[in-house]
């Protein structure tokens, strides 16, 4: 008798050892799993909160966020959504991209200082970018792809957004109109020629998805880049495309020394 209340006297020890109290680096306890000060501090970081927002306020509605977040993926868990295999194929493709998303990290800040003659000669070939910089303003008109060849090749034919939205309305496909605006620095430099020579009002087309977005420059405006702010920003691109260099010898090497077997007609194109 003595030896079984003993017993339970050391197991409701035991148990009250083990639970989780909101306290320390805690800031909340969810149904024993804990919420910690730094996953807070992440989660404020990423939420980029104006300098002039009441903090206190701002991190009780982002705990309040994470305490919902927490609650409805334990509920997620209890019904096996993390068992099915779509929820670990996605989780495994999330996962990935985190890993490669790191690893360029890592192969950026290892990649060196480039020099003032680097510096000089990488703005000099993307001007658009730097001295020429320009900030367009764009006329827009967003419809879903049209599976239609003909009705296709009539929109590529089209010299205006009037013109573009004609062949949508006889096509019957619904469309939205929008005004918007993009600085060059951020076009594709293999895109920005071909752009840059179209003529005032001619649509360029940009799928997205299965929508498309046509546009056309009814502006530019010149906003160059220069002095420090573009000796900066001309640092972070020559970094960042050495890092997907670095990357794409790695992947190359990657591929030679793998063994990589496929099943019958799953090949890479020849």
């Amino acid at each position: 008798m003595h030896k079984q209340l003993l017993l339970g006297l050391s197991l409701a020890v035991a148990l009250s050892g083990c639970q989780k109290k909101a306290e320390g680096q805690t800031v909340a306890v969810v149904n024993k799993d804990e919420i910690t000060s730094s996953e807070l501090n992440g989660e404020l970081a990423n939420a980029k909160l104006p300098a002039d927002v009441d903090k206190k306020e701002a991190t009780n509605r982002i705990l309040q966020g994470l305490i919902d977040r927490r609650l409805l993926a334990d509920q997620a868990r209890q019904e096996g959504i993390d068992q099915s295999p779509e929820f670990i194929s996605r989780q495994r493709r999330m996962n990935e991209e985190l890993l490669i998303g790191m690893l360029a990290s890592r192969q950026m800040d290892a990649s060196k200082l480039p020099t003032d003659a680097e510096i000089a000669a990488f703005q000099n070939k993307y001007p658009q970018a730097f001295a020429k910089r320009e900030v367009w303003k764009l006329a827009q008109v967003q419809y879903q792809t049209p599976a239609d060849p003909a009705v296709k090749a009539k929109i590529l034919q089209t010299k205006s957004i009037d013109e573009l939205i004609a062949v949508l309305t006889a096509a019957r496909i619904p469309f939205q109109r929008a005004n918007n605006q993009i600085a060059t620095n951020v076009i594709p430099p293999d895109m920005y020629p071909r752009l840059a020579s179209m003529t005032s009002g001619e649509p360029f087309i940009v799928p997205n998805g299965t929508a498309s977005v046509a546009s056309s420059v009814t502006s530019r405006e010149p906003a160059p880049l220069v002095g420090p702010p573009a000796r900066t920003e001309a640092v972070n691109l020559i970094r960042r495309q050495q890092s997907g260099d670095a990357l794409q010898q790695r992947l190359k090497d990657l591929r030679k020394s793998a063994k990589i077997e496929y099943k019958e007609g799953f090949g890479p194109p020849k």
